[in-house]
């Protein structure tokens, strides 16, 4: 194995110094992770990294002296405390606590840092990701990271969405250390408490950053189509939401653009919105009828086992002569709305099954056309049962529901995407306030008219 330059050096046996560190061993003895068992929290952040990443492991470990424990291995069935850790040098976990940063290996047995690590065999190494987990004094005491068996190039999403899990784990480990310095010493409650709420503002940043994750980073440019996405989040909402948006190519002249709400908040609507995405993307280029590719998707769910279901509208289209051209499926979803150059607002779609729950559900793909200067709108419920808020100075103004958004879509007549989706998003304003009690996501395509 080729050397690797860490910032506090190399012990006598070529581990990283910062692993005998008393600084770093007091911080995770005070983190009580040591010899710990598995827990749901840290299971579902392993899971979800491996939904997102589509690798074959994710693991959660703490990192000793001479002793790393395990803490989140889900592929593994849980035995005892013995069982559960092995050898500092066994796995590659040390390496991103002794870099005090990201560790990336695309192929372990070519890579210099890693060729010839005994890890390699037991844990079947093609690749690996890893970030550290730090407490809130900088100091690097476990890893979460994502082990594939054979090589593959890293996704720059894909390190950014497991970074952000790394934080959430940090973060939850921050908050115990927190919370369990505030009961040992109630002379020092106050800034404990300081912290414990440093720890909850970070844990709503982090869970914004989560949900931003599973959003396109920005809509990839169709060829003949204006497009424009937006993600509103509801007033005061710290929970990792199931709203979601994508646009992507699917092959040759075609193109998918899809929009989903997954019922419920939190890790495990994280976990569906990942899957989603991911089997979407996959599909759409094999099938170009959305009922087969939303079909596959309700049967990933059930075979997930996921507790949520899931409304999606689907649409593939390709740009014609005459504009656009395309199919559409709505899976339990609000019908898509169509704005006509001459301002007349109809509705698209056929009502369909939501996703999840049912192994036979009922999906019809609807042909639809857009001229030049037409445009096509996708939403969330957001959008259609927006209300005030019911503390406010006016809780018994009507909620706007579909009628009220195809007459606000009607107003934006003339309006490139851009400007229309942040038209409806200011109408929505205006009507609940400032005060939104869903998060919503809109998607629109339009058709640029003639010079």
């Amino acid at each position: 194995m080729g050397g690797v330059d860490y910032p506090g050096g190399v012990r006598e046996d070529g581990l990283p110094a910062a692993l005998s560190d008393p600084a770093r061993l007091a911080a995770l003895e005070a983190s009580g992770m040591i010899g710990s068992a598995p827990e749901q929290m840290f299971d579902d952040l392993t899971r979800l990294a491996v939904s997102v990443t589509g690798s074959a492991i994710s693991a959660i470990t703490f990192v000793g002296k001479t002793r790393t424990y395990w803490k989140s291995v889900p592929h593994l069935p849980y035995g005892t405390v013995d069982e559960w850790q092995n050898a500092v040098g066994d796995s590659f976990c040390y390496f991103a606590v002794g870099a005090e940063g990201p560790f990336i290996v695309e192929d372990a047995e070519k890579d210099p840092r890693t060729a010839g690590h005994q890890a390699i065999g037991p844990w079947g190494v093609g690749a690996w990701a890893g970030f550290p987990i730090v407490t809130s004094d900088g100091q690097a005491i476990g890893t979460m990271c994502v082990i594939d068996a054979s090589p593959r190039q890293w996704k720059t999403q894909d390190l950014e969405t497991l970074a952000v899990l790394a934080r959430a784990a940090s973060n939850e480990i921050n908050l115990r250390i927190s919370l369990g310095a505030t009961q040992a010493a109630l002379s020092t409650a106050q800034v404990a408490l300081h912290q414990a709420q440093g720890a909850l503002a970070n844990s709503r940043e982090l869970a914004r950053s989560l949900q931003d994750s599973l959003l396109p980073p920005a809509l990839r440019p169709v060829p003949g189509i204006d497009a424009s996405a937006l993600y509103l989040p509801a007033s005061g909402d710290a929970d990792v939401v199931g709203d979601f948006y994508d646009l992507f190519h699917s092959r040759g002249p075609w193109w998918t653009a899809v929009l989903g709400d997954v019922c419920g908040k939190g890790t495990e609507a994280a976990k569906v919105t990942a899957l989603a995405r991911y089997t979407l993307r996959a599909d759409a280029g094999d099938h170009l009828s959305p009922a087969t590719v939303l079909g596959r998707l309700n049967a990933a769910m059930l075979a997930q086992r996921s507790p949520r279901f899931l409304t999606a509208v689907q649409a593939t289209l390709r740009t014609t002569r005459a504009g656009v051209a395309g199919r559409l499926c709505l899976a339990g979803h609000p019908p898509a709305l169509v704005r006509r150059a001459t301002g007349r607002v109809q509705q698209v779609g056929t009502s369909g099954t939501l996703l999840g729950v049912l192994e036979s559900v009922r999906l019809t793909d609807v042909r639809f056309r857009l001229a030049p200067g037409d445009l096509l709108f996708l939403y969330t419920d957001g959008a259609c049962e927006a209300r005030p808020d019911p503390q406010g100075p006016a809780p018994d103004r009507s909620i706007f529901d579909e009628g009220a958004l195809a007459q606000a879509l009607a107003d934006t007549h003339g309006l490139d995407a851009a400007a229309t989706t942040a038209q409806i998003a200011r109408t929505l304003a205006d009507h609940h306030g400032g005060w939104a009690s869903d998060d919503t996501a809109l998607l629109a395509l339009r058709v640029p008219p003639p010079p």
